[in-house]
């Protein structure tokens, strides 16, 4: 069974920075394409960022140079390193699989809050 875990969120200035962190139960974790999405109140669940075995990636173009998507296979672990953040990146944050083994239960999500 499949647990992702997602921390790092919180109350963070316009213009701030904020890491975040997933921790993912996964098998042949390396092997997966993983991806980092949000929801904000009200509106639909939209890939943010996203990121292949190979460490290829891409980003919503509302995100584009101001948000980074790593990971740790390791430590079966996906990062989404935001940067320049903005009231409009205010949200749930979530990761899960992508591409063919995607998407899998949602864990709890961290919560992302861009305020003055």
């Amino acid at each position: 069974q499949v647990q992702l875990v997602e921390s790092g969120g919180g109350l963070v200035q316009p213009g701030g920075s904020l890491r975040l962190s997933c921790a993912a139960s996964v098998n042949t974790f390396r092997l997966k394409t993983m991806a980092w999405y949000r929801q904000a109140p009200g509106k639909q669940r939209d890939l943010v960022a996203a990121i292949t075995s190979s460490g290829s990636t891409n980003y919503a173009d509302s995100v584009k140079g101001r948000f980074t998507i790593s990971r740790d296979n390791a430590k079966n672990t996906v990062y989404l390193q935001m940067n320049s953040l903005k009231p409009e990146d205010t949200a749930v944050y979530y990761c899960n699989l992508a591409g063919i083994w995607g998407p899998q239960p949602w864990g709890q999500g961290t919560q992302v809050t861009v305020s003055s």
